[in-house]
């Protein structure tokens, strides 16, 4: 009995190792490909190109945090902004976003890059603070604007109806993106 049984674990841990090692590669491609259509998207949907990737550490609630913030310029090389990676805790997990931002600082636009927020609620994020949508931050720039929901936070954005923790998170991961490219 203990044979058949460590005989199965092998097979079982052999099985793993061999779909980690073809999974890994096309997982790593599609994350790479959400990034660069990520960029196209929060800068606009113009065309761009990376000029340099910089990794920016900040303290945000005695945390030590990396970012990851992608320097654009256009296809005749005029520095055109940044495009950074901003991830927080959410009320369901961990909420990942891109943040495009103009040489000034104004939010360009942005994209949720990993979210495990609520479907119907926290997931609304995607649109809620979009052009158009009820919390806008796009055309906003976090210099004059306040990032934090208009009741409890003293901020200048509605927060999404029934996911105050969610626009907590999201506005608290757009802020630690403009402290990145401050610094």
């Amino acid at each position: 009995m203990t044979l058949v049984m460590l005989s199965v674990s092998f097979i079982t841990a052999a099985l793993l190792a061999f779909v980690n090692y073809k999974t890994e590669k096309p997982i790593m491609e599609q994350k790479e490909k959400a990034i660069t259509d990520g960029i196209i998207e929060v800068m606009g949907k113009q065309k761009v190109n990376v000029k340099s990737t910089d990794t920016v550490n900040i303290t945000i609630d005695n945390k030590s945090q990396t970012l990851i913030v992608h320097n654009i310029t256009d296809t005749k090389g005029t520095e055109k902004g940044c495009a950074v990676e901003s991830e927080t805790q959410g009320f369901g997990g961990k909420l990942k976003i891109l943040v495009g931002f103009d040489n000034e600082g104004t939010i360009l636009g942005y994209t949720i890059l990993e979210t495990s927020e609520t479907p119907g609620l926290g997931a609304k994020a995607d649109t809620w603070f979009q052009k158009g949508g009820k919390g806008c931050i796009v055309g906003k720039n976090p210099k004059s604007t306040r990032l934090g929901v208009t009741k409890g936070d003293e901020g200048d954005i509605d927060a999404i109806t029934a996911s105050t923790i969610t626009s907590r998170a999201f506005l608290k991961a757009i802020k630690q993106a403009y402290d990145a490219i401050k610094k």
